[in-house]
């Protein structure tokens, strides 16, 4: 399956190059020769149809070295072989810290919220109204 897709991902890579060459080998056939195309005025399309058919062998180059490097391994890639990275960081340390944070934040005593509308506002001795984002408190 692999060498049929391979083969055709070099084919599709041929077609634009096929249809560059076969348009710059009409012109030539019009012209006759170089100077009968530069003459006629198509020598800027014939140039432009060779570097752009240039430019599209280069798909066509990465895919036949592709086709004939053989198959990658399953497990390509840049990853390390142990669970940590290169640079020590520890995810189930950093979860841990960040359970234990949280739990004893939740178990500080908050101090009542007070709306404004029973006498927690501006000018009163209550606690100040908690701002922020989130659910309202009724």
């Amino acid at each position: 399956m692999r060498t049929f897709k391979s083969v055709f991902g070099v084919m599709g890579a041929l077609v634009p190059i096929l249809y560059c060459g076969g348009l710059a080998y009409y012109f030539f056939d019009v012209g006759g020769s170089v100077k009968e195309v530069a003459d006629i005025g198509l020598g800027p399309t014939v140039l432009g149809l060779g570097l752009v058919g240039l430019i599209f062998c280069i798909p066509l180059i990465l895919k036949i070295a592709r086709l004939f490097s053989g198959p990658r391994s399953p497990g390509s890639g840049n990853r390390p072989d142990s669970d940590e990275d290169e640079s020590g960081f520890d995810a189930d340390a950093a979860i841990a810290r960040y359970m234990a944070s949280r739990s004893a934040e939740s178990a500080a005593p908050s101090a009542p919220i007070v709306s404004p509308a029973r006498g927690g506002g501006f000018g009163s001795a209550g606690p100040a109204v908690r701002q922020g984002f989130g659910r309202k408190v009724r």
